[in-house]
């Protein structure tokens, strides 16, 4: 189990903290990080790009020239894929992008992910976060606090409270931070909603509360 500093938002250590090695202690999987970021980028793509065949493309109507006698290839319409201003061949059409992961590759994924940036030494673990008001100014101060304002960040909340919706309003307009509320209040149950493989591979540091650190062994352990 490790054992790792508990910090106040001036970067002040004010405790300790214990880390199930079921969750924060296992050897990285790097194939299903990559399964979980491929289904996520996938998830994302909208589908919607479309060209014209030459049924679709304006014009055409008439057979350009006749069909024998006068030394050119045959052709049917002007708006065949071999004319300017013709259909395209085998263009893209709308279409649906979904990948699907179970459950359990998705927690491994996870567990994989958190268990890179403990031993990379990428992440810090806060007692918890709040600001008096909802302003930009507050948040850079906790960034400095923490001397992380030159890095690119994820801070991962716990609770859908309106303290931790201020801190994320009051990030913002702050380039290179991210800020997660991992719950969906709707459930009755532990969840961490929201929180993925993604945006903690493709941020510098990651920042819990201690808080999120219990909901995420709970879910994951």
């Amino acid at each position: 189990m490790a054992n790792v500093e508990l910090l106040n938002i001036k970067g002040e250590k004010v405790g300790t903290l214990d880390l199930s090695d079921a969750v924060f202690g296992i050897e990285p999987n790097l194939n299903v990080l990559f399964d979980y970021v491929d289904m996520q980028l996938t998830n994302k793509r909208s589908g919607t790009a479309s060209t014209k065949t030459r049924s679709e493309v304006r014009g055409g109507g008439r057979k350009p020239w006749a069909q024998k006698h006068t030394g050119r290839a045959r052709a049917g319409s002007i708006r065949s894929p071999l004319f300017r201003k013709g259909g395209v061949t085998f263009g893209p059409k709308p279409r649906e992008y979904y990948k699907k992961l179970n459950k359990k590759i998705k927690r491994l994924a996870l567990r994989s992910a958190l268990s890179l940036r403990l031993k990379e030494n990428n992440i810090m673990f806060i007692d918890d976060i709040k600001v008096d008001a909802v302003r930009t100014k507050n948040m850079k101060e906790i960034l400095s606090g923490l001397k992380i304002q030159d890095k690119k960040v994820l801070m991962v909340l716990p609770y859908q409270t309106q303290q931790y919706k201020d801190v994320k309003l009051s990030a913002k307009n702050i380039a290179g931070l991210k800020v997660l509320i991992a719950d969906n209040a709707n459930q009755n149950v532990k969840n961490i909603d929201g929180f993925n493989v993604f945006d903690v591979i493709n941020s510098e540091v990651l920042v819990l509360t201690k808080d999120m650190v219990s909901k995420i062994e709970e879910v994951l352990a």
